[in-house]
């Protein structure tokens, strides 16, 4: 059976080094943080290269499209994380839950669409019995940076 990170190559993709908030920008806080064999990921964005690859609102300066491509992105970056936290995205058993925030335009109402974005990623990536997860998806007023979406996941750790 192929490792994620073989997957990952399959499909055209590449893990980024994980990243914290945009350069200059100070924020308390750690991109996450493991209790017992739960890791708890902060919340991350469609970000390449430290910056920001999408801004505005969904719906309105940015479509369904693109928002369901930044939470893929949003994704990878977490991917990313666990990465460098565990060294081996193999050892994820499960994804646990994810909630997702959707910076969206008056009216916009397929936040779960958006979300689709990074589940389907996830469970193309690692099978429905470890991807698919408990998950909330939420519009927001404004998210940092104009950022259209920022997710946050917990994931079970093997053993």
């Amino acid at each position: 059976m192929a490792t994620v990170e073989e997957r990952l190559r399959d499909f055209g993709l590449t893990l980024p080094e994980a990243t914290g908030p945009p350069p200059g920008v100070r924020i308390s806080m750690r991109m996450a943080r493991r209790s017992g064999n739960l890791l708890y990921l902060s919340g991350n964005g469609p970000l390449r290269d430290g910056q920001p690859a999408y801004r505005g609102k969904v719906g309105r300066e940015v479509t369904l499209e693109e928002a369901y491509d930044a939470a893929k992105l949003t994704g990878l970056n977490l991917l990313g994380v666990i990465k460098a936290e565990l060294g081996d995205l193999d050892r994820v058993a499960a994804f646990v839950k994810t909630l997702g925030f959707v910076n969206s335009a008056p009216g916009f109402t397929q936040q779960p669409q958006v979300l689709n974005g990074f589940a389907d990623l996830i469970v193309d990536l690692y099978g429905e019995e470890r991807g698919l997860h408990a998950r909330s998806a939420v519009g927001m007023a404004a998210l940092p940076f104009d950022i259209p979406v920022e997710i946050e996941t917990i994931v079970e750790v093997a053993p």
